[in-house]
């Protein structure tokens, strides 16, 4: 579904990715791990095509991200750390305003905001502006826009920071149901997050892959995720 070949990302003297490569099947859940710079949101932003890279190949969906940016962003739902989310609109206008930005008909848009706002447990607060909800609600709203169009690839990055206990329990639940039928990249500094919902990991230091492996074989010599994480990345 994904395949990542030779990718470098450089601004100016910094040298963000350093010539990675992976794949990810259809249906694959992954955890993308590493320490602040490691290159996590770099990568992600190029996969989605919102920066360009400055060398390597990027296929999603049988379409090259560089040449084919509309086709590949018609496949791919996106959750920024930040989530792009207008305050002054209702939630409901704006979800309308992501499927006209997607290029949905206009007799699609109300069934898919329904779609989407049952989905995201967002039916109670449709005329309500984002910017008076709570954080938890506008981390839904931020992952109903994502699902605009019924993406088969999820692109998440850090979908729970500052949240409260309970809002990541319930932000948590949501993505592992979405994930039961999508491809799934999730980036987190929360290595629990990691264990609860992905099948496996990339490890991520200094802009290269350290490890890239099932959560079971990385810690097979009874080390858990966090020791073996922290052996990779403190140098």
């Amino acid at each position: 579904m994904i395949e990542v070949s030779g990718l470098h990302k450089r601004y100016h003297e910094l040298v963000a990715v350093d010539g990675i490569s992976f794949s990810v099947a259809r249906g694959e859940v992954i955890g993308f791990l590493g320490p602040n710079g490691a290159g996590k949101t770099t990568i992600m932003r190029v996969l989605v095509g919102a920066i360009p890279a400055s060398a390597g190949k990027v296929v999603i969906g049988g379409a090259d991200v560089f040449e084919k940016p509309l086709e590949v962003k018609r496949q791919v739902g996106y959750l920024p750390e930040v989530p792009p989310l207008y305050e002054d609109l209702d939630v409901a206008a704006y979800l309308g305003f992501v499927c006209r930005l997607k290029g949905l008909k206009r007799k699609q848009i109300g069934p898919e905001t329904d779609r989407l706002r049952a989905m995201c447990g967002l039916e109670e607060v449709g005329k309500r502006l984002i910017g008076n909800l709570s954080k938890g609600f506008r981390q839904r709203v931020g992952l109903a826009q994502a699902l605009v169009g019924d993406p088969q690839v999820l692109i998440l990055d850090e979908p729970t920071i500052g949240l409260d206990p309970n809002q990541i329990v319930e932000i948590r639940s949501l993505i592992g149901n979405l994930a039961a039928n999508r491809t799934v990249i999730l980036s987190t500094h929360i290595l629990g997050e990691v264990i609860q919902l992905c099948s496996r990991v990339i490890i991520l230091n200094r802009g290269r892959i350290v490890a890239d492996d099932e959560i079971e074989k990385l810690c097979s010599d009874g080390r858990s995720l966090e020791q073996t994480f922290h052996s990779l990345t403190m140098h």
